[in-house]
């Protein structure tokens, strides 16, 4: 699962990417070039296990991020779309800060207008796959047509239609059938967004709207250089913040695509595992080891406030306070878990 770091040129994606994931980017990066990398998803109960446990290591979840080619104001180059498409989680980024040092290449920073062009881009380019397979669609059909092909044929007649009034796809009804008929074609408008603008200081806490958080990358290199967690805590709390942006970026990232957190623990280490909600015990095994998946037996089951409130493993099952699930089992949020198998 992936999340595309996507906007204007200087909106500070490259930043953002670099301190998310660790990965410095070249300043000989090809336009059309795509970047991936991993960041760690900062989960506190890791934490608060880890000080229960005092395993050897602990390990967060992880997030995958892609840093896209930059859009283009003009709207004639878009070498970010295939790598947009690759990605299940579009985070455009919309510059909000004005800064002397660090032109715009529109002359001025103005977010509304920004916002609207890379909305205005996301359903042109959908707009133009959509034109494409309609056109390819009634070639094929001189040769008699296919199911499934009248059933995309009748899908992306509705998405065109969409589009046209420029309307994103994510608010079109199609049934079932439609909407696996057009799944391939990976249209933008179709995934989730986090609209992720990048502030000065004074805006950290300004209301953006809906499906919206503030991040200022200027800040967030102050506090990756803070190593002391206390000392890094205190900073936070100056500037009226719980977490850091970053964090809260990545958080949000794991929760739009549907994605949780369960837990192992033991002496070697404590572990988050990342499942998608709804995701059954064998399904959960199964990023664990594919064979714990293959031989699921059952699974052990610890509710994380139990295990805090009781202070170790040991003393939650002396309080009768382990559960014992079967293969039909849906993991919730934050279990922690003890899979038994066969090999």
């Amino acid at each position: 699962m992936k999340t595309g770091i996507i906007g204007l040129p200087q909106a500070g994606k490259r930043t953002l990417f670099t301190l998310l994931t660790g990965r410095v980017v070249s300043e000989t990066r090809r336009a059309e070039e795509s970047l991936d990398g991993v960041a760690p998803v900062r989960d506190p109960r890791v934490d608060v296990l880890a000080e229960i446990c005092r395993p050897e290591r602990k390990i967060y979840a992880e997030n995958q991020f892609t840093l896209c080619p930059d859009v283009a104001v003009s709207g004639t180059s878009r070498h970010w779309v295939e790598a947009a498409r690759r990605c299940d989680l579009l985070c455009l980024v919309v510059r909000a800060f004005q800064s002397d040092q660090v032109f715009h290449p529109q002359g001025s920073v103005d977010p509304a207008r920004d916002r609207a062009h890379l909305a205005s881009e996301l359903i042109f380019a959908d707009m133009e796959l959509v034109e494409r397979r309609l056109e390819r669609l009634a070639r094929e059909a001189k040769a008699g047509k296919q199911r499934d092909q009248e059933i995309q044929e009748r899908a992306l007649a509705r998405c065109l239609t969409a589009l046209e009034q420029e309307t994103p796809l994510a608010g079109v009804e199609l049934d079932g059938e439609e909407r696996e008929a057009v799944r391939p074609l990976n249209l933008l408008t179709f995934k989730p967004v986090l609209w992720t603008y990048n502030v000065s200081e004074e805006d950290l806490l300004r209301d953006f709207g809906p499906e919206s958080f503030t991040v200022s990358a200027q800040i967030e290199a102050e506090i990756s250089e803070i190593d002391d967690p206390v000392e890094r805590q205190a900073f936070l709390d100056s500037m009226g913040l719980e977490h850091s942006g970053l964090d809260r970026m990545n958080a949000a990232a794991y929760d739009a695509l549907g994605l949780m957190s369960f837990y192992t623990i033991g002496k070697d280490e404590v572990r988050a595992w990342t499942v998608r909600k709804g995701a059954t015990a064998p399904q959960a095994g199964g990023k664990v080891h594919s064979d714990i998946e293959h031989g699921f037996i059952r699974v052990e089951i610890i509710r994380y406030d139990d295990l805090v409130s009781a202070g170790s493993e040991k003393a939650v099952r002396a309080q009768g306070k382990l559960a014992v699930k079967g293969r039909d089992y849906v993991i919730e949020d934050g279990a922690i878990c003890n899979f038994l198998f066969s090999r």
